[in-house]
């Protein structure tokens, strides 16, 4: 509901920076009242949008078969059968990513940031185009303001930076300075990316069936599941109504949970349209400057702890949370605080979903593998009817962990096509709000190699399970219907979570398990086991 001006400060209820541009003196701006309805419009059409059609927008469908059935023809040549099938395969579907343009563009960002969920030669080729999006000529952006605001460029803004201060896929952000001559950032949507996308998403979703089991890259990522997920991912991206709307959710929640280590900027309580966002403007390092934080006394430690706990409280308390977090999309304050910013993908977990992940981390702290397996069924992993004791049994869950470092090159990729066998066999799949998860726990342990990666693992994750049964151990406990005194921290088993033997290692650094998965690469590359310093602690 809104509040009138002098009931509240905006700081109250959300987490902002102490001296704004503007103060939000009302939780519901006009242009956030619409944003319900936008979402269920949307998701009336979703299903329209991966589901199979009997045929797809006819021009973009040739081109999308052309520039792709190229690229799979000329690897099926040149590739396939050899050492470099996957790493062949990866890099011509990048290429063709870059021809087809920015739907395909913004689905290989998506794949970029999927270490561990998507092959490591595809991940490796996408993150090439993180970063080589053109941007639009300033007259189109132009165009797009004035139409958006039913008003001439100069009545908005006194200046307008004509170059691009960052171009993504899907839109591309501006400096500008106000006409009371505050200092802001323009959020502008590609003109036409609409229209684009939809045609593009009906083209995925003809193509997918084909490719199941047709390239290795397909049958793992399960082609019709992924274009499901990337259209819930991108559609929300196409309306700024709805990116503001995340942005005011996340800095209100941040409040509820008293976590103060985050600073949202303030969309402008006027200037948000479809195509358009106005917001305040931040300014911190970028999250891999070490050496300035800590020239400035940042303490990388905290803003690591801080990033952990917000993104997880998030999720697992008010089942809101940002959904692609990567370096582009933080900045450090010169007082430790992180700024977040792009919330285009934001994960909204229903209260369903939002119970599955409370018990899934309830159930890590406490090596209950059955309750993880029953967890990821609810989330959508698995279909709802699947046998829980069979998956365990099938997977090998209820025998001792396996220390990939100490498998030849041949048990680890038979070790690992055997899983991927049994979970494809399942029908298992990455349902949305676990690939953001997912996808942002991967940058989290990036984020800590590059800031902290001297950091004791093993303490750490004690350190935060401590920290959230301590704090929400109520709320667990009401959610889930469990006796809060039942809940036992078992580190051996967080341990074997990270293949090491219990019994022979007392910490575990950052720097140390990076030598650990090297080893693991150097084994799926076929080398053979070799001493390294890492097998004296057990490794």
């Amino acid at each position: 509901m809104d509040i009138p001006a002098a009931a509240v400060n905006d700081l109250d209820w959300g987490s902002f920076s102490e001296r704004g541009p503007w103060q939000l003196t009302s939780k519901v701006p006009s242009w956030r009242k619409s944003a319900p309805r936008r979402r269920q419009r949307q998701a009336k059409e979703l299903p329209s949008l991966y589901r199979a059609p009997k045929l797809p927008p006819i021009r973009r469908g040739l081109t999308v078969l052309r520039v792709l059935g190229a690229a799979v023809v000329l690897w099926a040549l040149k590739e396939r059968g050899t050492a470099q099938s996957q790493a062949g395969i990866s890099r011509r579907l990048r290429l063709a990513a870059e021809r087809l343009g920015p739907t395909y563009i913004k689905l290989a960002q998506i794949i970029s940031a999927g270490e561990g969920v998507f092959p490591a030669e595809l991940v490796a080729e996408c993150r090439k185009l993180r970063d080589q999006v053109a941007p639009v000529r300033y007259g189109r952006i132009v165009d797009i303001i004035e139409h958006d605001f039913d008003r001439p460029m100069h009545e908005v803004f006194r200046t307008f930076d004509h170059n691009a201060l960052a171009a993504a896929s899907i839109a591309q952000v501006h400096r500008a300075t106000l006409r009371d001559g505050t200092h802001v950032v323009v959020k502008v949507q590609r003109p036409g990316i609409d229209e684009l996308v939809k045609k593009d998403l009906r083209v995925l979703a003809w193509l997918a069936p084909f490719l199941i089991g047709r390239i290795p890259i397909a049958a793992l990522a399960n082609p019709p599941a992924l274009v499901e997920m990337f259209a819930e991912t991108i559609i929300e991206e196409l309306d700024f109504h709805l990116e503001g709307d995340n942005m005011l959710d996340v800095a209100e929640i941040m409040v509820k949970l008293g976590q103060t280590g985050f600073v949202i900027p303030r969309p402008h309580p006027e200037l948000v349209s479809t195509r358009v966002l106005v917001m305040e403007e931040l300014e911190g390092f970028k999250f891999d400057d070490v050496v300035g934080m800590k020239r400035a006394g940042v303490n990388t430690h905290n803003v690591v702890r801080t990033g952990m706990i917000g993104f997880l409280e998030g999720a697992f308390i008010h089942g809101i949370f940002h959904g692609d977090l990567h370096g582009g999309n933080l900045l450090v304050l010169p007082d430790g605080r992180t700024g977040l910013l792009d919330f285009g993908i934001t994960g909204r977990l229903s209260d369903a979903e939002k119970q599955a992940f409370m018990k899934m981390m309830m159930t890590a702290t406490m090596n209950d593998v059955t309750g993880q397996v029953e967890a990821l069924r609810d989330l959508g992993a698995l279909p709802p009817h699947t046998d829980i004791a069979r998956v365990i049994a099938d997977l090998g869950l209820d025998g001792p962990p396996l220390d990939p470092t100490k498998l030849t090159p041949e048990e680890l990729i038979a070790e690992l096509q055997r899983i991927m066998k049994a979970l494809l066999g399942y029908g298992a799949r990455m349902p949305k709000p676990l690939m953001l998860y997912v996808k942002n726990l991967i940058f989290i342990d990036g984020a800590i190699g590059t800031l902290a990666p001297e950091l004791d693992l093993f303490a750490e994750v004690t350190y935060i399970a401590t920290h959230f049964f301590t704090k929400h151990g109520a709320t667990f406990a009401s959610e889930l219907g469990v006796d809060r005194s039942e809940w036992r921290l078992d580190l051996d088993g967080i341990k074997a979570g990270f293949g090491v033997d219990p019994t022979e290692m007392e910490q575990l650094s950052h720097a140390e398990l990076q030598e650990r998965r090297a080893m693991i690469n150097r084994r799926l590359a076929g080398e053979s086991p070799r001493k390294s310093p890492l097998r004296k602690l057990g490794s």
